[in-house]
């Protein structure tokens, strides 16, 4: 948004003019004034949701954090239901839906409660100097809740919020999701089958970007065994290599052959090796034994791999899977297993037609045309598990830098006018028959 709307924005609020633009109807410069004198208001909530932790694994914080949210989308009269997910050691997830007599087309609004900042981080208070916050969740994703609650009262308050068909969607482990995640992800993907669209509210790269496309995440493990020797012994035909070497080789082979293959991408993050290995693949974490005069007989490696569609991540598993069962190096073997994560949400026609709308939307609020964001740089999140059910953009939430990070902050002056953007958005792909 250019300095001079800036200023002109500012000027017309603070001498009490009305702000119209030519493209717009009086309803949605109605919204427009709404979001600009409730920005105080939706700082407010957010640093009171800040302010209380949440992370992912402290059940009660998420817990609570969804209570809050629970009476504000009841006091603009929506129902609200919270799922619990002790069966997956998770709290629950907050729901809260329209009850609309009308059958407009329903959109289905995505959030999250938790944060990855737990209990005993030393990051946990908001603080707040003029338009810049810092936070655990001020952008991940607390900011974009607080942009879903206040575009309902906005939308609310010009009285068509009871006209529309809409699910809120505030999932309470969106950063350390439980498993099975066909138990913790159930709820979500029932209420995508219900709607026609769904918009994530994400943190926002910036004004003028928005998620089109992400990455699926699943995981990968390589299990190497070796003989184990006396290390005089090495590479003769009764010893063999090592499951270290053979371990080196196939991670070589994984970087010559799969390199560079546009958002196709693999990390080793894990590996142990040695006489003994003991991993534990639930904490990330484990320990190995070996000595310098003993080839070593076990190798582990735990690594992710991210892909942008369904096709290029059996792809990519069938042509690891050929260098690490295939070709081993004398007296060694390897097997390799792969979990599923999230999966990847492709670019489709019906998501650029989502983003076509939200670039007219901002365009009719001088805020510039938006454009897709390159989805080589967004890691998974929750849109991707109804992205096979319904047209889908995100990063519509909160603007800020530094997420999962101790700076994490939001910019407080952009806030107002991502909401009257989701609010306004909200009621044209809702009302208008085509988008």
């Amino acid at each position: 948004m250019s300095k001079i709307y800036r200023l002109f924005l500012v000027l017309s609020i603070l001498l009490g003019s009305e702000f119209v633009t030519a493209d717009l109807t009086e309803l949605e410069n109605r919204i427009i004034a709404i979001s600009e004198r409730d920005k105080e208001s939706a700082i407010e909530l957010l640093a009171k949701t800040v302010n209380i932790n949440s992370g992912t694994m402290n059940h009660s914080g998420v817990k609570a954090v969804g209570d809050i949210f629970a009476k504000e989308f009841q006091s603009l009269g929506l129902k609200t239901s919270w799922y619990d997910m002790q069966e997956v050691n998770r709290a629950g997830h907050l729901f809260a839906e329209t009850t609309p007599e009308s059958a407009n087309r329903c959109l289905l609004l995505i959030g999250h409660l938790d944060t990855v900042f737990e209990a005993d981080s030393p990051f946990q208070t908001f603080e707040r100097q003029g338009d810049h916050a810092t936070g655990p969740g001020v952008n991940d994703m607390k900011g974009g809740d607080v942009v879903i609650l206040y575009a309902l009262r906005a939308l609310k308050e010009v009285g068509v919020l009871d006209e529309l068909n809409l699910i809120v969607a505030l999932i309470g482990d969106e950063e350390k999701s439980g498993s099975p995640k066909s138990i913790s992800r159930y709820h979500l993907i029932e209420a995508s089958k219900r709607c026609d669209i769904a918009l994530g509210f994400e943190i926002a790269t910036s004004l003028n970007a928005a998620t089109v496309a992400r990455r699926g995440s699943s995981g990968w493990r390589l299990d190497v065994a070796g003989k184990r020797a006396h290390s005089a012994g090495i590479f003769n035909e009764e010893v063999g290599s090592g499951a270290i070497f053979e371990a080196a080789r196939i991670l070589n082979q994984f970087h010559e052959q799969l390199t560079g293959e546009e958002y196709l991408t693999f990390n080793p993050g894990v590996i142990l090796g040695g006489t003994d290995v003991d991993y534990d693949p639930a904490q990330n974490k484990g320990g190995s034994f070996g000595k310098t005069n003993v080839v070593p007989q076990s190798v582990v490696v735990h690594g992710g791999l991210r892909t942008i569609s369904p096709a290029q991540e059996a792809s990519a598993r069938a042509r690891m899977r050929a260098i690490a069962e295939n070709n081993h190096l004398p007296k060694t073997s390897a097997k390799i297993t792969f979990q599923d994560g999230y999966p990847s949400m492709p670019p489709t026609e019906g998501n650029l037609a989502v983003l076509a709308n939200l670039s007219g939307v901002s365009m009719d609020l001088n805020q510039g045309e938006v454009t897709a964001f390159d989805p080589g740089k967004r890691g998974a999140a929750d849109v991707s598990f109804v992205a096979g059910y319904v047209d889908v953009i995100d990063g519509v939430g909160a603007e800020g830098n530094g997420a999962h990070t101790p700076d994490e902050s939001i910019d407080l002056s952009t806030l107002p006018l991502l909401i009257q953007r989701a609010a306004i958005l909200i009621h044209r792909l809702s009302t208008v028959e085509h988008y």
